[in-house]
């Protein structure tokens, strides 16, 4: 049966950090800024950013809304202390509720995934905004099976000015948290968004990313058809549901498309 490459994650940390030296010596700055949800990919990228900038240069930003979970924030400084970055606290239940508040007319605003989406655009609208006020470039978090999945809110957890995790599937993102020393809670975690109580990534999409990502890998890297990865061994209905999702979100993994009404500019 098809497995993710093995990866040495030695040779993987010089890369990202390499990568994060160089793209952000192209724009001028010298500072990053990152979400800290409290989960493994946010804690990850902190750790990266310290070791590629130095800690002074790095602030992660902890973003709670008022149904977040109090050991998301528990977390969160517990990368702090872990990788020695700098830390900043903004609530965002007053605006967030205050959208809300406005939008009532529509009975069905109150649902999860629409409040979500507002929660996490109001998170990376607060990043830019400190990004412009500090000089800071503002670092994705986001893994490529979520990408792949197009398990994201675009222009929310989505946007980014850089992503040094995003060819990293999660199951070797939980590998390589252990191999850079992450806080055990913080690893150990079911994924979640922290959108709301109790909510985690794997309950909301049906399927571990352990049981995902090889099927995602075959599809999306191996360029394997439906057919082709069920003869492999893998569940007819986990192989459906992954590639029809994969396919179905491809919009969300591409820039905006833009009509074209000339073919040649002479």
């Amino acid at each position: 049966m098809i497995t993710l490459p093995k990866l040495d994650f030695a040779v993987i940390e010089k890369k990202l950090t390499s990568f994060l030296v160089t793209e952000i010596e192209k724009t001028g700055l010298k500072k990053a800024v990152l979400g800290l949800s409290g989960g493994l990919d946010s804690a990850l990228v902190a750790a990266l950013a310290a070791r590629a900038l130095g800690k002074e240069n790095v602030t992660g930003i902890l973003m709670p809304y008022r149904t977040s979970s109090a050991k998301s924030v528990e977390d969160a400084l517990k990368v702090v202390e872990n990788t020695g970055i700098n830390s900043l606290r903004i609530e965002i239940s007053a605006v967030v509720d205050a959208f809300a508040a406005n939008n009532m007319t529509n009975s069905d605003f109150s649902r999860k995934g629409r409040l979500g989406n507002i929660m996490a655009r109001t998170r990376m609208m607060t990043l830019f905004d400190f990004s412009a006020a500090n000089g800071a470039i503002v670092l994705g978090t986001g893994n490529k099976s979520e990408i792949e999945l197009g398990y994201f809110t675009m222009f929310g957890d989505g946007a980014s000015a850089l992503n040094p995790i995003g060819s990293l599937y999660k199951t070797d993102i939980f590998e390589f948290a252990r191999y850079l020393g992450l806080p055990s809670s913080v690893i150990e975690k079911a994924p979640s968004a922290d959108l709301f109580e109790g909510q985690t990534d794997e309950g909301e999409i049906g399927y571990s990313y352990q049981t995902m990502d090889p099927v995602i890998h075959a599809f999306a890297d191996l360029k394997l058809s439906e057919e082709e990865i069920v003869r492999e061994g893998f569940d007819a209905k986990l192989v459906h549901f992954v590639t029809n999702r994969i396919n179905s979100m491809r919009y969300k993994r591409n820039v905006p498309i833009v009509a074209k009404i000339q073919e040649d500019f002479k």
